[in-house]
């Protein structure tokens, strides 16, 4: 995990969206294999304890671009219009400037997306997006900027899926209230949105033709909803083997962040809140759960057939020339305490993400425990380019490993901050009406069914981790 020396080598960094750690065989998973990730690993490094900085894909997404925290990005929020600002050097931006060429295949999502102007029966036009992602530095750029956006926003992988014939249907599936979310994709496999992604970057990489070192961002919007794997997809997961995580009486603790959500108070936010019958997640059937997660394991044997591919295809290209990094922008409750989405979610579920990374100079078969969060990528990519972080919240991840990890890792977003140092967790949400302070001790309660915040035995606990989000922020916001 060393930086790169001498010629710069092409980076390569592949991201899912939604995508759990131990969705993955490498992280222990049973459900489904996922051989290509599993042979990454086997040439580099994998995290253990990796963590997103926002459970929301705008904000974690931007910190990961700028290797900053959402409150010093700006980019803070899903919601409002708080959107990457190009004069904020980025990923794309710095890489640039030390000579890569910087192409982007797939989901940016770098601005919230327009939901009250979507309609179930046109896609509309997309074109100012696509320019204002083009203007944070990328080269070129192959767009597909989520499932869903894609039913809604005319961007280029709906346009394709429009003129081969499909678009229409997969916007009624993506609109039929019925579904609630959950369906077989309504085409051919090749046409489903990961395997767009997957085929669009084999062939930027079969067609590169230039010695200017690469930097690639291949962004799949899977496994994140709907979900809809393709139907040949569903034999790869093996549901004898699956199980929810449930505490039965967990929510019946007011002071839960999600116990509205469980039972159907108003006040609930998570993703999964609007299709739930009676508008409470506690009355999803077990069969409902069961498709969803069916499609879901299966949309990941999906993407990890594509990414397959993409490495094939890098070897025959650069050899082993290639920093590759694999991650994702955060997790999905799966069904998980009756819960899916990923609003207001600081679970494991949803924090603690895959991370594995190929240095030319790598470890073999290496796997680490240092704590460490996403805005360690820019500053990983930077170092193996030769150049120095700068001004960043993150860094190398080979300094991270050296140094035995961070001392806590955070993640934030509007209303929303927690902080951990691997074994207690704080979290506190203030939106609205809405107030809630949740400690967590991961030793005794890995499941995470209990809220401690009142136990007297744990109170320096508590305000030691207080401490540490005070420092988190006042270190930019009141200087």
């Amino acid at each position: 995990m060393s930086g790169v020396s001498g010629e710069k080598p092409n980076i390569v960094l592949i991201t899912c969206d939604e995508l759990r750690a131990d969705a993955l065989s490498c992280y222990g998973n049973r459900v489904i294999n996922t051989p290509h990730l599993d042979a990454l690993a086997a040439r580099g490094t994998r995290f253990e304890r990796a963590y997103c900085n926002s459970p929301w894909c705008l904000p974690s997404r931007c910190s990961l671009a700028t290797g900053l925290y959402p409150h010093r990005n700006g980019a803070y929020s899903n919601f409002r219009d708080v959107r990457l600002d190009p004069a904020i050097p980025n990923i794309y931006t710095l890489l640039r400037g030390a000579g890569y060429h910087t192409a982007h295949i797939g989901k940016c999502h770098y601005a919230p997306v327009l939901y009250g102007d979507t309609r179930p029966d046109q896609t509309l036009p997309y074109d100012e997006f696509r320019d204002y992602y083009l203007s944070l530095g990328m080269d070129s750029l192959a767009l597909q900027d989520d499932k869903q956006v894609s039913v809604w926003f005319m961007d280029d992988y709906a346009a394709e899926l429009d003129a081969a014939g499909y678009l229409s249907a997969y916007r009624d599936a993506t609109w039929n209230k019925a579904n609630a979310k959950v369906f077989p994709f309504p085409g051919p496999a090749e046409w489903h949105p990961d395997s767009w992604v997957g085929r669009k970057a084999c062939e930027r990489l079969d067609s590169y033709a230039t010695e200017q070192p690469l930097f690639l961002w291949v962004s799949f919007s899977g496994p994140h909803y709907p979900f809809d794997a393709p139907t040949e997809y569903y034999e790869r997961a093996d549901l004898s083997l699956d199980a929810r995580v449930i505490g039965a009486e967990e929510f019946d603790d007011a002071s839960r962040i999600h116990s509205a959500t469980f039972h159907g108070r108003p006040t609930g936010a998570i993703d999964g809140l609007g299709p739930a019958p009676g508008g409470a997640t506690k009355h999803f059937s077990e069969a409902y759960w069961h498709a969803l997660r069916r499609n879901y394991f299966a949309n990941a044997a999906q993407i990890d057939d594509q990414i397959g591919r993409i490495l094939a295809a890098l070897d025959a290209r650069f050899g082993d020339d290639t920093l590759i990094i694999f991650t994702a922008d955060h997790g999905e409750m799966l069904g998980n305490h009756g819960l899916w989405g990923k609003n207001n979610c600081a679970y494991e579920d949803v924090w603690n993400v895959p991370l594995i990374v190929k240095h030319p100079d790598s470890h073999v078969g290496a796997t680490t425990d240092a704590l460490c969060m996403l805005v360690d990528i820019l500053p990983t990519c930077l170092a193996a380019a030769g150049l120095k972080p700068g001004s960043r919240d993150g860094i190398p991840l080979g300094e991270r490993i050296a140094t035995g990890g961070a001392d806590f890792v955070f993640a934030e977003g509007e209303g929303f901050l927690a902080a951990s140092d691997g074994r207690f967790k704080l979290t506190r949400v203030a939106q609205g009406e809405r107030r809630h302070t949740e400690l967590i001790d991961l030793e005794s309660d890995p499941n995470e069914f209990v809220n401690r915040i009142g136990d007297p035995t744990l109170q320096a606990e508590r305000a030691r981790l207080g401490t540490a989000m005070a420092d988190h922020l006042m270190a930019h916001a009141l200087r």
